[in-house]
């Protein structure tokens, strides 16, 4: 909105000319985050206090979490409005990718807020039905790659996706794309949706994945950077790395009141739609598979949980008697049951997911 009303009196006022770049607009949009964050924060958690939407504790998990009974739950909405208004704000709203990353943010808020509102305030112990999460999921996804497909802006690229550690290889998934996208949408929301069981965990790990494609989006957008690092331009992309800067900014402002002891958590309004943003902006940068190295420590939650259930349904059917491979799914329960303290799976999992987004970047180089 700013970037629409001020750059036009450029040429009267020279200090206006800093809207043009999009490294200002994201530094100032993740600074705005950051403050909208410390500033409605505070009545945020206050209202759901006030309105006792609390958090339940499963009587089966750790036992160190049944403290955190009764803490404020759906603190995503702080989140949303952090990110929703810089970006606005500050990029260009014209660009299509743009209008797709915030449909994506809004839409799977308002799923995570409907299964929230069920669980919390209606006391449905499950909340939303799981298949109407999923039909959510795979409209979103199947929205997302109509429009690519069917979009002039997006013709000399629509179907395909890139591969890491290869230069200038590409592959065009044609009809398949679809089906490529609603995986990767599904699978980040829900990913992220399993790791926000600790206090700061999954807010921390998001705010270094959004860094990293805050940094992607700019140089995708750059013809002379794609061109030095033999990565596909993207025209336009760079309008991306305001989104990604304005969500680290929003995460780390809600990591202020997440961090242990926690004050309020995300709820499925904020772990979902953060997935969501987070799968959709590596649809958007033909990044699909390097997603599965910066968000690898998602990755690697949403995999324990998997190897979890049919490793027990195997032995079920098998034996008669299901058995576990982990003492608990997702994996970051299972480092409490054997010991660590809540902050060391916390901060050793951030240690890893920095570790992983660095290697991440050093992919563009290492062709």
């Amino acid at each position: 909105m700013l970037y629409h009303l001020l750059t036009p009196f450029k040429d009267n006022f020279s200090a206006l000319n800093l809207f043009e770049y999009i490294t200002f607009r994201t530094a100032i949009a993740a600074i705005a985050a950051l403050i909208i964050s410390f500033i409605i924060g505070p009545w945020i958690i206050r209202t759901l206090r006030s309105y006792q939407v609390g958090e339940e504790i499963r009587p089966t998990g750790p036992q160190t979490h049944l403290q955190k009974k009764g803490t404020p739950t759906m603190g995503g909405i702080i989140i949303l409005v952090a990110v929703i208004l810089p970006t606005l704000l500050f990029a260009d709203i014209n660009n299509s990718m743009v209008r797709i990353i915030l449909i994506s943010t809004i839409w799977m808020g308002i799923i995570g807020f409907i299964d929230d509102y069920l669980k919390v305030i209606k006391k449905i112990k499950r909340g939303m039905v799981a298949r109407y999460k999923l039909a959510g999921q795979v409209i979103l996804g199947t929205v997302i790659s109509v429009w690519i497909m069917k979009s002039p802006e997006f013709a000399e690229f629509s179907t395909k996706t890139t591969i890491p550690f290869l230069k200038n290889v590409e592959i065009d998934l044609g009809m398949l794309y679809p089906l490529m996208v609603i995986l990767v949408i599904a699978g980040t929301s829900n990913a992220v949706n399993l790791t926000d069981g600790l206090d700061g965990l999954a807010a921390g790990l998001l705010a270094i994945c959004f860094t990293v494609f805050a940094a992607v989006s700019y140089i995708s957008g750059r013809v002379d950077f794609s061109d030095y690092l033999n990565i596909i331009y993207l025209p336009g992309a760079g309008e991306l790395s305001i989104f990604s800067g304005a969500m680290a900014g929003a995460c780390l402002g809600y990591l202020w009141f997440n961090a242990s002891p926690a004050e309020v958590f995300m709820g499925d309004i904020g772990s979902l739609s953060t997935g969501a943003s987070l799968g959709a902006l590596a649809v958007l940068l033909k990044k699909e598979l390097l997603l599965f190295i910066i968000g690898g420590v998602f990755v690697w939650e949403a995999v324990s949980v998997i190897i979890q259930v049919s490793y027990f349904q195997w032995t079920k059917n098998k034996s008669g008697n299901g058995k576990r491979i982990f003492k608990m799914a997702p994996i970051h329960h299972h480092y409490e049951l054997i010991g660590w303290p809540e902050s060391k799976v916390v901060v050793r999992f951030w240690i890893i997911g920095l570790l992983l987004a660095l290697f991440s970047l050093t992919t563009f180089k290492i062709r």
